[in-house]
């Protein structure tokens, strides 16, 4: 199971890191240059507001699905076509739901457009979703690897064309984006179920109103845990946009600092995505875990706090470097997220673990209080601090749920603490810290800051071989098995 988990780790990660950061870093961060952070900060704030309810087109048939199929490949022939049926009907509640709801909180008439199409995104996203959980389910890391980048791949392309291409004299429009977005999902979910079709054979669509009953129920508290999780996740540019009188502005501010985060973010987010099955598997069959969750930590975490200080020194000249219109309160925001993605980082592999195990009541109870921590912190640090209030709310409510879930996985899989690893961290972080801290000195201005940054990542790396976090063995091996 490890050599199945390094392998197509290498794999996804080959593909994402090819795609996804320049999409984000390059197409996404464009568009805002282009059309202003008043507009897209609009944009940002209702996508956002889509986020919240999409458990309304999912109700946790994805986590529940991939941790049934991998465990039980042959119930995809009984459940498949049953679920599709399910599916097209929260899709027309969802849709139905949120433009309802819109309206009701007062958004304008383009706002209720751009809405519209947000919606028809995401549920165009959702079905992609679903077929990619299959083939995760069954194994097939591959394929769904493919279709995790085959969107941005597509809108790199489209919107290239639209930015650089010189096809019309007239400004970027945000709605020629959003378009754009329809065309690619609609691929990748195409893509994704001939996949699917290929390789496991599938019934016609078949609407059982009993079963469709009994999966929900049997998928409710993953339903639950999403919605918690999408909340404290995702309520903060809705916030934002909503609370304060120059609320579009300060979600455009937040979203120069959140794109870099979810650049980084999405590369750890598919430890989670190949984790989810192997864990599963591994349980199903009585097998200890305590091997998978050692090697995840140790490629994941160590990466993870090296790229949030690097970040968080440079996270000034970053932002500078790519955003024409960059505020000082943006660079905050980015060194706030990436501090926070190091917590993220750490429950895409217990979060995952305890999800794995069916530990959805624990998760829930830790879910909610992370939904009311973060609202409560949002109510009290948007008016004073904007942006960066949302930010500071995000942090300290990632860190205490990280830390709860390592807390509940040690009790459950009686996982033990190797203390010298801890403290080889510890040394690593401060070593880390310390030469960012000497690099950003007066007497080092001659320097480039961009060279500094890469001095900075290199030595970082350096000191994980160093502090043998990552070791060479380790490494020889795994690409051996390769």
């Amino acid at each position: 199971m490890n050599r199945k988990f390094a392998t197509n780790l290498i794999f996804v990660l080959l593909l994402n890191f090819l795609v996804k950061p320049f999409y984000i870093l390059g197409i996404d961060a464009e568009i805002q240059n282009r059309v202003g952070a008043e507009e897209y900060g609009m944009y940002f704030s209702l996508l956002g507001f889509t986020f919240l309810f999409t458990i309304l087109l999912d109700v946790g048939i994805v986590n529940f699905n991939t941790r049934t199929i991998s465990q039980q490949p042959f119930l995809i022939q009984k459940y498949f076509s049953k679920i599709v049926s399910l599916r097209i009907l929260l899709a027309v509640v969802y849709a139905g739901f949120i433009l309802f709801l819109g309206a009701l909180i007062g958004y304008n008439q383009s706002e209720i457009y751009l809405l519209m199409w947000l919606v028809v995104n995401q549920i165009l996203a959702s079905f992609t979703l679903y077929f990619r959980s299959n083939l995760a389910g069954l194994l097939l890391f591959k394929y769904d690897s493919i279709v995790s980048v085959l969107d941005r791949f597509l809108l790199i392309i489209i919107c290239s064309i639209l930015l650089w291409g010189g096809i019309t004299e007239e400004p970027f429009q945000l709605y020629w984006f959003v378009y754009a977005q329809t065309f690619a999902y609609f691929i990748s979910a195409f893509t994704a179920f001939i996949f699917l079709v290929s390789h496991q054979k599938v019934t016609r669509i078949n609407w059982d109103k009993l079963f469709s009953l009994a999966i929900i129920r049997q998928s409710a508290p993953y339903a639950l845990l999403i919605l918690l999780m999408t909340f404290y996740y995702r309520a903060d540019s809705v916030m934002l946009e909503r609370m304060l009188e120059d609320g579009k502005i300060q979600a455009g501010i937040y979203a120069n600092g959140f794109r870099f985060f979810e650049a980084a973010n999405n590369i750890a987010f598919l430890f989670a995505s190949l984790l989810l099955p192997l864990f599963s598997n591994l349980l199903k069959n009585n097998k200890t875990v305590s091997s998978l969750v050692k090697l995840s930590s140790s490629i994941l975490l160590p990466g993870a706090i090296l790229v949030a200080i690097t970040c968080s020194f440079y996270s000034q000249e970053l932002i500078g470097a790519r955003y024409v219109n960059s505020t000082f309160q943006s660079g905050q925001v980015f060194e706030i997220l990436m501090i926070c993605f190091v917590f993220i980082s750490v429950t895409y592999i217990f979060g995952t673990l305890l999800t794995a195990n069916g530990n959805l009541k624990t998760l829930n109870k830790i879910a909610f209080a992370g939904v009311v921590l973060n609202i409560g912190l949002n109510l009290v640090l948007i008016p004073i601090y904007k942006a960066y209030g949302a930010a500071l709310a995000s942090l300290i409510t990632q860190a205490l749920t990280a830390i709860s879930q390592v807390a509940l996985c040690k009790s459950y899989f009686h996982l033990s603490i190797n203390y010298s690893l801890v403290l080889r961290a510890l040394l690593f972080s401060i070593l880390s810290i310390l030469l960012g801290f000497i690099l950003s000195q007066s007497f080092f201005e001659f320097i480039p800051w961009f060279v500094s940054a890469i001095i900075l990542f290199v030595s970082g790396i350096v000191f994980l071989f160093l502090f043998q976090l990552i070791e060479l063995r380790n490494v020889r091996k795994l690409f051996h098995k390769v």
